[in-house]
């Protein structure tokens, strides 16, 4: 049974990116380009982990991870941000949201998969 990876990305390159990377190795990936569909999509698919990018139209990748920590059936799945926010202070803030890592961008496929395998159990 392959791990369930919730891909939430709104720039169309990085998503394709991340899932087609994630798919060829063996994992089974739902994309979300819309940070409003993320909560109702993550109920439905039951991810083992969430890729959260942080800039996202109409709603934080902040604000995503915090109601993915508050929600009782989706609290435990980890979360990895991958944000073009690198500057000092941002990586404390992030995971102050519940992120249980950070990468980033642009992102290198190897500390990338490093990453994601890092947070699946096993």
């Amino acid at each position: 049974m392959p791990k369930r990876i919730l891909v939430v990305e709104d720039n169309d390159l990085n998503r394709k990116l991340f899932c087609d990377v994630l798919k060829a190795n063996g994992f089974e990936v739902v994309p979300v380009a819309d940070g409003q569909n993320v909560l109702a999509t993550a109920k439905k698919f039951t991810p083992h982990l969430v890729i959260m990018d942080i800039q996202l139209p109409n709603i934080s990748g902040l604000e995503l991870i915090a109601q993915l920590k508050a929600d009782a059936a989706l609290a435990e799945v980890p979360v990895l941000a991958v944000t073009a926010y690198a500057g000092k202070g941002d990586e404390e803030r992030i995971r102050d949201a519940g992120a249980e890592d950070y990468l980033a961008k642009p992102v290198s496929i190897g500390p990338f998969m490093a990453a994601v395998r890092a947070l699946l159990p096993e």
